[in-house]
């Protein structure tokens, strides 16, 4: 699933009794650190934050980090903030709003717009600042950066946003589909502090946290309708609020980054990776897109977009192995000297990124990084049709053929009380072998390549169904198989999945007729990953696959508010009036 599987890596214990809200100045051998700073937010509510700044000289362009999940664990385990200080820059490092020593209520991502303007603006006037801000942070800080930048700030002038989101269809949802991992996010790495705050009962460490949830998060996970999750009740009331939105609902344009590009004047590095939580490689090449469409008037866009191989984290970043995959020693990265290299050159005016090219991705199954000057690279779009399972086969056909046949389907039962579940907690590249055994996962399989093929891009898969039921989630996954029969997934889950009723999101939920067939398209896909010769592509299709996501009931009501289910049985068409497929983009070699 995801790395926790949550947007944040840890979180610790703060007494909220031992802050001094005075600020400290805390000497060091290279800078000096003001402690507990007070910010003041435009309806008067303070936010604290501690400013690390050079002992000598002045004034600095400044560096922004925003975080929820306590500044004082941030400046202990990234070693960012150091080393912008010994570069000459002065660092912000802020408690969002609700949050350890800032005050207000914690509504997450919801104040971020007006905070982080209120903080970048406040920066830029500081005696100790010459007026150039930029930000960087990764997950929910870096989700932070963009709700600010969009507010457009004055004197923002460059943005490091990594492994983040563009739109609420994918990060609260998924192709209408309601994403469980926020059920552990808050358990692990939110709740504890406000149980401290409001003095309620229920662990208060980031340890205590992740022993209990072995035990309650299966309970949570399973709790139909969603609504019903008590044990959340008391610390994160807002994510009922959410679950009050479904999908559909205009409510969720507050973060819609998509319409918005416009008003962004940073420079902006658009940083994820194949592996990251399925809002981030999406996220990232959707923001860089939208950046040159708006700047396309512009001698410059100032944006370039990174995609490399890992999960989700920084730490990540400096690993070559992401799950059960090996990619190399050339797979890791410095991400303090990734940001702070964009940093320099649109902050400091070094011309240290000039001549780079504005696209940096990494080939899995070549492992080798590629420099290119757009995004996606140039490709020839291949359908990858469908073909029907033998009656003594477990296993169907995927070809470049379109079908012939007058009539041809392939049926599955789902049941919602016994999804498919998906084996492995963490994220990463797994082997998914054992799921082509599941009479509700259907397995296409190209024939064994007899040459590398190399698919980079974004994927399109369009499938068409029916079912005996009012509503149901098809997920296409994409997969590599090995020689020796490894079956490697390509991505995280959520890019793979629509439900059928948000098949066309905006004209709203619209439920399935019985027996009628339907088209349904899925596009957020996308990887770069070359299939070796002696390998084969596989499609799965399924319509669960828990506890990443939630289920569907099958009878037209939301599982936010039903508990009610219902087996379903669907039909996956692949004839010649429905010739079911995946899209692959094609990379001549």
């Amino acid at each position: 699933m995801k790395s926790c599987p949550s947007r944040v890596l840890f979180s610790s214990l703060l007494v909220l009794s031992s802050i001094s809200f005075s600020p400290i100045t805390s000497p060091s051998n290279a800078w000096v650190t003001d402690k507990n700073v007070a910010v003041a937010m435009r309806d008067g509510v303070v936010l604290r934050a501690d400013v690390l700044r050079p002992k000598a000289g002045g004034p600095f362009p400044v560096l922004v980090y925003r975080t929820p999940y306590g500044k004082e664990e941030a400046l202990k385990d990234y070693t960012t903030f150091r080393r912008a200080v010994e570069r000459g820059y002065a660092v912000v490092v802020e408690d969002v709003r609700g949050r350890y020593a800032s005050a207000g209520e914690f509504r997450p991502y919801q104040n971020e717009g007006h905070d982080g303007y209120d903080t970048i603006e406040w920066a830029a006037k500081q005696s100790w600042s010459n007026g150039q801000v930029g930000t960087f942070g990764l997950s929910y800080p870096g989700a932070v950066q963009w709700l600010a930048a969009v507010e457009n700030p004055p004197h923002l002038r460059a943005m490091v946003p990594a492994m983040t989101f563009s739109t609420p269809e994918n990060f609260f949802y998924a192709g209408g589909v309601w994403d469980m991992s926020w059920m552990e996010w808050i358990w692990n790495n939110i709740a504890y502090e406000a149980r401290i705050k409001k003095n309620l009962p229920g662990p208060k460490t980031y340890k205590e946290s992740l022993a209990v949830w072995k035990d309650v998060g299966p309970k949570m996970q399973d709790t139909l309708p969603l609504r019903d999750v008590s044990e959340l009740k008391g610390v994160a009331p807002y994510y009922f609020g959410w679950l009050n939105h479904p999908a559909d609902d205009p409510w969720w344009d507050w973060c819609e980054l998509r319409n918005k590009y416009a008003r962004v004047h940073a420079a902006v590095l658009n940083l994820s990776a194949w592996y990251d939580d399925n809002y981030g490689p999406e996220g990232a090449a959707t923001n860089f897109a939208g950046l040159l469409k708006a700047r396309v008037q512009e001698g410059h866009p100032q944006t370039s977009l990174l995609l490399g191989p890992w999960v989700h984290g920084v730490d990540e970043t400096a690993k070559t192995k992401s799950g059960e995959r090996e990619f190399g020693q050339h797979a890791a990265i410095d991400y303090d000297d990734v940001i702070l290299n964009w940093m320099d050159h649109y902050l400091r005016g070094m011309n240290n990124v000039e001549h780079a090219k504005p696209v940096r991705y990494f080939v899995m199954g070549d492992n080798r990084w590629r420099e290119a000057d757009s995004w996606p690279p140039v490709a020839d779009p291949t359908p990858y049709y469908l073909t029907g399972i033998a009656a003594a086969a477990h296993v169907g056909g995927l070809t470049t053929k379109a079908p012939t046949e007058a009539e041809e389907f392939t049926a599955f039962v789902s049941d919602p009380a016994n999804p498919v579940r998906n084996p492995y907690a963490s994220s990463g590249a797994h082997d998914y072998r054992r799921l082509d055994k599941r009479a509700d996962v259907l397995t296409f399989d190209s024939a064994v390549l007899d040459s590398d093929t190399e698919v980079t891009g974004p994927i399109k898969a369009e499938i068409y169904l029916s079912c005996d039921c009012r509503d149901l989630d098809l997920w296409v996954r994409l997969l590599d198989v090995a020689p020796d029969g490894t079956v490697f997934n390509l991505m995280s889950p959520g890019l793979d999945v629509q439900r059928a009723s948000y098949r066309e999101l905006k004209r709203g939920r619209q439920l399935l007729s019985p027996e009628q067939i339907y088209e349904v398209t899925l596009d957020r896909l996308i990887t770069s990953n070359v299939f070796q010769k002696g390998h084969r592509i596989r499609v799965q299709i399924s319509a669960t696959f828990f506890p990443n996501f939630s289920r569907n009931l099958h009878n037209g009501e939301l599982e936010s508010v039903s508990a009610k289910m219902q087996k379903a049985n669907i039909r996956i068409y692949h004839d010649v009036a429905h010739p079911s497929h995946i899209v692959l983009p094609v990379v001549p070699r």
